[in-house]
């Protein structure tokens, strides 16, 4: 009984993000009738997917024990380069395969000083988020950017009946969860945010992994910056702040561990995205006064290392009960 009991808490910390979704689907839900229709639940998995895609990205760095805190500088810059492109008439292929650029060689300048020059993750992109934040300012002039009907019209495309943005954050959910589970890279990232150590001297190429992992984050950086730059149309010196904590929030929500070696996309970090934007979207339609809306999400963030602290006490806990048991045996 005393195990017990333990057992079934850690199991509802591991369903928290199903138990919580289902929550707010179900307060919002009878406060505000319309907030269940499914024209207003196709927005929220519209208006999500910008940042379920930055977040999945966050997920494969926070899974290596790293963090990522220039992603929003990232879709910054990439946002900033195609407003600039746009309006001087390149076309529109090139420019979209400029922004993956752009967030694949940011992902990259991470990844070397984090691997090669051997500083702290949390200090690289710290800087990185200054710099490219800096440098965004500086091709923008710190101006907005109106970009041609052309790029907004991309947010309203369907195809086969779904939003575009929606099947492009089902694309990458797909790979980035088959690559997490099916492939031997996947299992490589859980053993490097295990036991880094370990994983080193059980012979994986640690800097490759680590490598593809803030590579990977770069360009999801970029692609999410695309999805949102084509739902508002505008490049301004706001585009992006603080992508980086609600791509966070949402990862460690969906139960990826900040210690890192535990978590999945799928439904994990996908969850956590669409109940943020499922909260944000239900405050809107109660017409909520808009000043708690950085309130509620603090609060979300909080409850995401809360719950990631409570999950790393109860492992640690059952596993030394584990080991005792064993030792009496």
């Amino acid at each position: 009984m005393k195990l017990m009991r333990p057992r079934l808490m850690l199991l509802a910390l591991n369903h928290a993000p199903v138990l919580l979704f289902a929550t707010v689907l179900a307060v919002f839900g009878a406060l505000a009738p319309q907030f269940c229709t499914g024209q207003n639940l196709t927005n929220i998995g519209v208006q999500a997917s910008s940042n379920a895609i930055v977040a999945i990205g966050m997920t494969f760095v926070l899974l290596t024990a790293g963090v990522d805190l220039s992603v929003g500088a990232i879709m910054f810059i990439a946002a900033a380069v195609a407003g600039k492109m746009m309006l001087a008439s390149y076309s529109f292929p090139l420019t979209l395969t400029a922004m993956l650029g752009v967030g694949a060689a940011a992902g990259a300048v991470n990844a070397l000083l984090i691997t090669r020059v051997g500083v702290m993750p949390f200090v690289v992109t710290l800087a990185t988020l200054y710099i490219g934040r800096g440098l965004a300012l500086g091709i923008t002039q710190t101006r907005a950017m109106n970009l041609p009907e052309s790029f907004l019209q991309l947010g309203a495309v369907k195809l086969a009946g779904i939003p575009l943005p929606i099947a492009l954050f089902s694309v990458v959910l797909l790979v980035a969860h088959l690559t997490l589970t099916r492939t031997p890279f996947g299992r490589q990232i859980y053993a490097v945010g295990a036991d880094l150590e370990a994983a080193r001297k059980a012979g994986l190429n640690v800097r490759r992994i680590r490598f593809g992992v803030y590579l990977s984050c770069g360009v999801c950086a970029a692609l999410g910056g695309i999805v949102a730059l084509a739902q508002i149309g505008a490049v301004s010196p706001k585009f992006g702040e603080n992508r980086e904590f609600t791509a966070i929030a949402a990862a460690v929500l969906g139960g990826t561990s900040l210690f890192g070696g535990r978590g999945h996309v799928f439904p994990g970090t996908m969850l956590g995205a669409l109940l943020i934007q499922s909260v944000e979207n239900g405050l809107v339609i109660m017409n909520a006064d808009p000043y708690l809306y950085p309130l509620i999400t603090s609060a979300i963030i909080f409850l995401a290392v809360l719950l990631d602290s409570a999950r790393t006490r109860m492992l640690a806990r059952l596993g030394r009960r584990k080991i005792r048991v064993e030792e009496v045996v």
